[in-house]
């Protein structure tokens, strides 16, 4: 039920983001990487994402994203996901958000599942940014939960 809750929130937020008017938005791709963890250990993973936020006057957002993260083992592959974000500008050059997403399998018999989180976006100059990123991932099916944390640096356009 939790799951379906969330993805229901995901969808809402991307739908929100498709229909809100563009103002001064801005598309993102960035590299990260980070440590991904649950009750049997923790791990490392890597991967990329895009987006597009959209802005909502002077002092808030929200954003699409898509991404492909892999768990740096060689029992699993990369996973897609989906999601968006929505946040304030502390300012500036600051942003703070929540985020959801739907993320594929890590393996071939593993479940997909919903992530919820948030970051911190620092931009470093007009064109450059770093961020900092925490989400608890939601799997179902009787398998523990995960918690992945990213950093990561990106270019807007």
């Amino acid at each position: 039920m939790r799951i379906a809750l969330v993805s229901l929130a995901a969808a809402a937020s991307v739908a929100a983001a498709v229909a809100t008017p563009a103002m001064a938005d801005e598309a993102r791709i960035e590299a990260r990487t980070g440590l991904a963890w649950d009750s049997h250990g923790s791990k490392a993973t890597a991967g990329v994402a895009a987006g597009y936020d959209y802005d909502l006057g002077s002092k808030f957002f929200v954003g699409v994203e898509g991404s492909a993260d892999k768990l740096l083992t060689d029992d699993t592959r990369v996973t897609w996901g989906v999601g968006g974000r929505a946040g304030v500008k502390v300012t500036p050059t600051t942003k703070l958000y929540a985020s959801s997403k739907w993320q594929s399998k890590t393996c071939r018999y593993c479940n997909s599942a919903v992530g919820v989180g948030g970051g911190i976006q620092q931009d470093l100059n007009n064109r450059y940014y770093v961020k900092a990123e925490y989400q608890h991932e939601l799997i179902g099916d009787n398998t523990p939960d995960a918690d992945v944390g990213l950093v990561g640096v990106g270019v807007k356009f």
